[in-house]
């Protein structure tokens, strides 16, 4: 049978059985299957670390602190399935794990969540460990896919206090420069101080998969020059810790571009240096899991055995802000679950502004924004900055000749936007009555 027949018949099925016949549009109704898996995708000793830090610029590790994960988490409701892969790697741009996901395991949409953690390896840097990588979660995907068990979801939040701070401080000539170290842990803001919890439990009411959404970069460890997941890799660690070896916590970084966090480890460098503090990010996930752990326990299991799982992808092209050669094509997935969890995806390094649109237009009881997200392919523009913040510039905002057109963002989000009530089902294709 021909691929083009085959897509045929499928389509015709998804018409049958509830789904929206549309390539980028799916929608589905009935009981919740989840499958996960945890595979490991830590780097050998001596590969070169990633740039951007100076004296350490690509320079090789010398050990691991913590081993680093990718998470797979898999959802199907009547053989309509998203996936969802929390990396600890700085960025995931491989386009190619999307395709063998629709191929291989009928995912036709997988959003791949990078940590942003600094204390690690960049994937362009060394082939060899990238293609390990792919290995990894090709693996991941198929043990989740063959392990598929009922599931209930619910969702919830909790504000607490900041342990991030914004970088980027307004200076005397009227413009915003980068404060990379907060040591006095002064709240400098605007941050979000808000923990956003997904949890997915087994129809027995054991938690099996927690989602934790936080925006603040993985730059606890400063410069250093082992491996390590950062402060996402000990605060996922002391939530699997807290409901047992059969659940599974997820990192999700939200959008961090301007957000360093308030606990720092000295640098270091390789001359007779005192090693790297790595109490310092223990802290901090401590504190983070806590936060986490609280809004689990206190979060109702789904009110009904019937789950509805709606998703969209979408794509806008942008040039560059002063290079006006340059292209990006941007591409995002808006998810919807239970008409009241709603998921906006981000490629890139987004300002905080982008989140706060996605949490107070976004009119559902649980609205989570992922940035730092590979899917349905598309371009990693680096930093995505709002309007205000590239005008009043800074780093990420307007120190570089790459930077993506002022208003890309906001077109983003906007999109997302409309996607989202297009999956409601309440913006209308035609005039609506008088």
């Amino acid at each position: 049978m021909n691929k083009l027949k085959f897509f045929f018949i499928i389509s015709i099925l998804f018409g049958l059985f509830g789904f929206i016949p549309n390539t980028n549009s799916f929608s589905a109704t009935g009981e919740l299957y989840i499958g996960t898996a945890k595979v490991e995708i830590t780097p050998p000793v001596g590969i070169r670390l990633l740039g951007g830090y100076g004296q350490r610029d690509k320079e090789p590790s010398e050990g691991i602190n913590d081993p680093l994960y990718a998470r797979v988490l898999v959802l199907d409701v009547n053989g309509y399935r998203i996936a969802i892969i929390a990396c600890d790697l700085i960025f995931y741009n491989d386009k190619g794990i999307l395709d063998i996901a629709k191929e291989q395991f009928n995912i036709p949409h997988l959003m791949v969540c990078s940590s942003h953690t600094h204390s690690g390896p960049n994937l362009e840097d060394s082939d060899s460990y990238a293609r390990s990588v792919e290995r990894a979660m090709v693996k991941g995907l198929d043990e989740a896919v063959k392990n598929m068990f009922p599931a209930r979801i619910s969702a919830g939040s909790s504000t607490f206090p900041q342990l991030g701070y914004n970088r980027l401080l307004m200076r005397e000539n009227g413009y915003r420069r980068a404060l990379w170290m907060d040591l006095d842990r002064i709240p400098y803001g605007p941050v979000d101080p808000e923990v956003g919890v997904i949890k997915i439990e087994d129809v027995n009411g054991n938690p099996r998969v927690i989602l934790m959404m936080y925006a603040c970069h993985a730059v606890v460890n400063n410069v250093n020059y082992e491996i390590s997941a950062d402060y996402p890799g000990a605060a996922t660690k002391k939530v699997d810790e807290a409901f047992g070896n059969n659940t599974m916590c997820m990192f999700i970084q939200g959008s961090a571009g301007e957000v360093n966090p308030m606990f720092r480890s000295p640098s270091r460098g390789r001359n007779g240096d005192p090693p790297t503090d790595y109490t310092q990010k223990e802290k901090m996930g401590t504190i983070l899991a806590n936060e986490v752990i609280k809004v689990v326990k206190s979060l109702p299991p789904q009110k009904n055995n019937e789950t509805t799982l709606k998703a969209m992808c979408d794509s806008l092209k942008f040039t560059g802000r002063f290079d006006k050669t340059l292209t990006y094509n941007m591409h995002f997935t808006t998810v919807l679950i239970n008409d009241d969890i709603a998921i906006a995806t981000m490629q890139g390094e987004p300002f905080l502004r982008h989140q706060f649109f996605w949490k107070e237009n976004a009119d559902v009881a649980h609205p989570f924004f992922f940035g730092y997200t590979l899917s349905s392919g598309g371009d990693n523009p680096g930093y995505v900055a709002d309007i205000k913040s590239a005008a009043y510039g800074g780093y990420g905002a307007d120190d570089n000749a790459g930077r993506i057109e002022v208003g890309a963002g906001e077109a983003i989000m906007n999109k997302h936007l409309e996607n989202l009530y297009r999956l409601r089902g309440i913006m209308r294709d035609k005039p609506g009555p008088p």
